[in-house]
């Protein structure tokens, strides 16, 4: 391109050749150059205007998780780019490709506490795969370049790329922009270890009890085949991560569970009776393994994951598996023998019979009583046929919501995990429909949590976004609530909810709603709900002190599971 062009436009027409068709952000002086540019170019980019900039970060994140692609949020300095630290950090833990484009003061008034000046970098370097400041126009289109690059290669996470004002006004002539595929002492995928894909081989064959964790890895990868394939030749059981549900069916015949302090009590236990335990694309969260003094010790540990830094970072390994879970996967999967271990396996259906029979069927079959969270899950999972996308706020209605929602396809879970963010899932779900409009978005939100990011609705309203709203009203902070009640004495300490008339606000927002009080209106509700041509939200009254179970304390062994009464 020989004609001379902004900084701005410099930025946004980079965007372009990197395939982004959505933006969220918020307008402000730091960043309204690329505001007044974007006018020009919003038949071709879609920028949706979010009610608060953390908003915009989970609502890329949202979009990243479903479309897979990096998300985008466009934010202006100062309280505007501080704002999306949350984000950012979310986006970090939790492996989602994302870049935070912020505003800056005009570089000659760098270090002088000028007007919204914030150090974002310094702020930001800690939760992000790279942070820049763009201080020259004719530097817009390298570092747009390598922040996608990072942002979506290897162990993908977040950048931030953050934009001087007189970088936006500035001239660029000559104006290219070329695709970055390597940067020096970055190395995002690491070499295939021939000589462990080949040990890791040998253990797996002459494993008596293999278990395999599947973790988030798999579905970053894109290696939801090559998993499938492993798995049914070596006959091997597999759990997942809370990030790494629907890599594998609910329903797939080898699948056993979910992992975890609120997971299934299969996999927790037969974590400590396994003989092989294979880690796939998970990172030993403390969550998963509880405490470590006594995390399967009696196992061979196999870890196939793409970062060194996770390796032996807190279970060690004994057979390293560096690579891409696609590859890493297949090469492993060509040395094995054809095998099944359907004893092992029943071992776990017990389980799933002794866990049904304390928990799940007064949870999702109840007859009596206050309506339970496990219930509505269920019923709104089979009414979408399990294909929708469940989306989750954090709390007691996040681990019902990925234990008892069904999974029929990749990339049907959107959950804020190692963070664990509170306002997470409104403008979650918003990016989620983005990332995949045709599919049913489905958002379960606690009466806490809803209140973080309430003004999203906002968002819902102006755009028409088509995003059902479930939520599960049980007038506390249930899961604060509920270790009050195991581990405090029942010292309900600020955790009581005294809320507004979510129906009525809904309605204000120009979005339908409901109030369901009994189990006798529920099923019309949800229907209506899922008929309705647009977003709607149904206020549930659920239980007012539910209990998730199965629960491992913290920190206690990954065999000490409370089941409830029993």
């Amino acid at each position: 391109m020989s004609k001379e062009i902004t900084g701005s436009e410099a930025l946004i027409l980079s965007l372009l050749s990197e395939g982004v068709d959505t933006i969220f952000g918020y307008p402000g002086g730091a960043i309204m150059p690329v505001f007044d540019c974007l006018y020009d170019y919003r038949n071709k980019i879609n920028h949706i205007l979010v009610r608060h900039e953390q908003g915009a970060t989970h609502a890329a994140e949202g979009y990243a998780r479903t479309s897979g692609k990096v998300g985008v949020a466009l934010v202006t300095s100062g309280p505007g780019a501080t704002n999306t630290i949350t984000g950012i950090a979310d986006a970090m833990i939790d492996s989602t490709p994302m870049i935070v484009i912020s505003g800056q003061v005009a570089s000659s008034l760098l270090g002088s506490d000028a007007f919204q000046e914030a150090d974002v970098v310094g702020i930001s370097q800690p939760v992000t795969k790279w942070a820049y400041q763009i201080r020259r126009p004719q530097d817009i289109a390298w570092a747009v370049a390598r922040a996608f690059y990072i942002a979506a290669s290897g162990r993908p996470g977040p950048v931030l790329l953050d934009i001087t004002k007189d970088a936006q006004f500035g001239k660029v002539a000559n104006y290219e922009y070329k695709k970055a595929s390597f940067i020096r002492s970055y190395q995002p995928i690491p070499e295939v270890n021939i000589s462990a894909i080949e040990e890791a081989a040998k253990l797996i064959n002459q494993a008596k009890k293999p278990y395999a964790l599947v973790g988030q890895g798999v579905i970053l990868g894109g290696a939801e085949k090559e998993l499938l394939a492993f798995l049914e030749k070596a006959g091997v059981p597999a759990a997942s991560t809370v990030l790494g549900l629907s890599a594998v069916p609910t329903d797939h015949p080898l699948h056993v569970g979910m992992l975890g302090m609120h997971g299934n009590l299969g996999p927790n236990k037969k974590t400590n009776e396994c003989d092989v335990l294979i880690a796939i694309g998970m990172r030993f969260d403390d969550r998963v393994t509880g405490d470590l003094k006594t995390y399967a010790k009696q196992a061979k540990v196999i870890h196939f994951d793409i970062d060194p830094a996770e390796i032996d970072k807190n279970v060690y390994a004994h057979v390293k598996v560096l690579g891409d879970a696609k590859e890493t996967l297949a090469a492993v999967t060509e040395k094995i023998e054809k095998n099944s271990h359907q004893e092992w396996l029943q071992e776990f259906r017990a389980c799933d019979q002794r866990e049904y029979d304390a928990v799940i069927k007064h949870e999702l079959y109840p007859t009596t009583g206050q309506l339970k969270m496990g219930e509505v899950i269920r019923k709104v999972s089979e009414a979408t046929d399990n294909k929708a996308v469940l989306v989750t706020d954090v709390g007691q209605h996040q681990m019902m919501g990925v234990r008892y929602f069904k999974y029929s396809q990749s990339r049907s879970v959107v959950t804020s995990g190692g963070l664990g963010t509170m306002g997470f899932g409104l403008p979650a779900a918003i990016g989620a429909k983005y990332g995949t409009p045709d599919r049913t978005i489905c958002l379960f939100v606690g009466d806490g949590g809803i209140q973080m990011t309430i003004q999203e609705l906002g968002v819902i309203m102006q755009y028409g976004v088509n995003v059902k709203i479930i939520l599960l009203n049980n007038h506390f902070l249930g899961m604060v609530r509920q270790w009050q009640e195991l581990f405090f004495e029942e010292r309900y300490s600020e955790t009581v909810m005294t809320n507004p008339d979510f129906v009525k606000i809904s309605n204000a927002y120009n979005i339908p709603a409901r109030k369901v009080e009994t189990r006798e209106e529920l099923d019309e509700a949800i229907a209506d709900m899922l008929n309705h041509d647009g977003a709607y939200l149904l206020d549930v009254q659920v239980e007012t002190k539910g209990m998730v179970y199965p629960m491992m304390p913290a920190g206690t062994c990954v065999t000490n599971i409370l089941l409830g009464n029993e």
